[in-house]
């Protein structure tokens, strides 16, 4: 994976993904090694050969969970973006081949086929975290109005 980042704030990175890359775990560890604390993924385009999404079945809590598989396909990622809080990003994407598109959270294993090109937006504030609520779900808050633990 090669990058290309900007100098002026916010920092604009652009992340070019090789044949055999994994895409989510090329952008961890580049938010990682890059010190990024918040951010977002604004863009995300390529091509896919090896693809799982994680994605909730039902309208109650807790949700009913799935995680689709596609091994050994050619999918077009169509879309991707998220939010970067505290180092860690929440990414979603949207892939689709001749006939259909699906899209879902964004899960370790996916490989690149062809390429792919991510674009990051870093910015210093507002400082973000995920803090689980009363009923353990997940919500973004200001770093700074975080309750004690």
């Amino acid at each position: 994976m090669k990058f290309y980042s900007s100098d002026e704030t916010p920092r604009t990175h652009v992340l070019q993904f090789d044949p055999g890359d994994l895409l989510l775990e090329g952008v961890r560890g580049f938010i990682a090694e890059s010190g990024i604390r918040n951010g977002v993924v604004v863009s995300g385009i390529g091509t896919l050969r090896e693809t799982t999404i994680h994605m909730v079945t039902t309208t109650t809590f807790p949700p009913v969970e799935v995680y689709p598989d596609y091994p050994d396909k050619p999918l077009e990622l169509a879309s991707m973006q998220g939010v970067i809080a505290d180092g860690t990003p929440h990414i979603h994407m949207m892939v689709s081949d001749r006939t259909a598109a699906v899209g879902g959270h964004l899960e370790p294993g996916c490989v690149v086929l062809y390429l792919a090109e991510v674009v990051i937006l870093e910015f210093a504030s507002p400082r973000l975290a995920r803090v689980p609520n009363s009923a353990g779900v997940l919500k973004l808050v200001s770093a700074d109005d975080e309750p004690a633990r």
